[in-house]
């Protein structure tokens, strides 16, 4: 499976805001935005040209490395939301919202979707009584969720839920029993995703 091993604190520091791809990490003074507020890079303080391709470009990375998802997936992503009906730009969001790893970060099961991501491949989760191991598994409507038994990651998965105050509406979570269901797809003012869904459409639409 393709994945992004890159630093993730660059990435963050590269997009010039906080993306909580460290989970917890991100909250302490010990945040890479936090300790060198610039982009990295020798030219990191360098004052940069905006023009319109600039800012699109910059979004599109922001979504892509906020969901820890590759630029072929991404684009495959937005390929699929604009056969949809709709307004392109939610259904991507949906779509990336949707993810399995994802969820799991949403529910409070996991501190981050690279923790969440792990957990998943290593077959610790079902998903309808079924074991998943693809982090990229469309959720949808009615879907439960629960840990396989005995699983070994049960302490980090405890911690991961202290954390966690809110689970969004369109999801239902039992932080005690470890069991959690999707209630319905979510809508674009539930989707807290620090990222302006137009500007990407713009991109590939040239």
């Amino acid at each position: 499976m393709a994945r992004d091993t890159g630093p993730q604190c660059k990435q963050c520091r590269r997009e010039g805001m906080k993306l909580f791809l460290k989970g917890e990490r991100c909250l302490t003074d010990k945040c890479g935005v936090e300790r060198r507020a610039y982009p990295p890079g020798d030219h990191g303080r360098g004052r940069s040209r905006q023009s319109e391709y600039r800012v699109q470009l910059r979004e599109k990375q922001k979504a892509r490395r906020y969901y820890g998802v590759l630029e072929k997936q991404f684009r495959n992503y937005y390929a699929k939301a604009s056969r949809q009906s709709g307004v392109t730009g939610e259904n991507l969001l949906r779509l990336l919202e949707s993810r399995f790893d994802n969820v799991l970060v949403r529910l409070g099961f996991a501190g981050s979707r690279r923790q969440a991501r792990q957990m998943i491949l290593h077959g610790h989760w079902a998903i309808n009584g079924r074991r998943v191991n693809i982090p990229s598994y469309q959720l949808r409507e009615e879907d439960v969720i629960t840990m396989r038994p005995n699983a070994p990651v049960e302490p980090v998965v405890r911690e991961a839920t202290e954390l966690t105050s809110v689970v969004p509406a369109w999801l239902q979570a039992d932080h005690d029993g470890l069991t959690a269901k999707v209630l319905r797809l979510p809508e674009r003012a539930e989707i807290t995703t620090p990222v302006q869904e137009q500007l990407i459409v713009e991109l590939y639409s040239k």
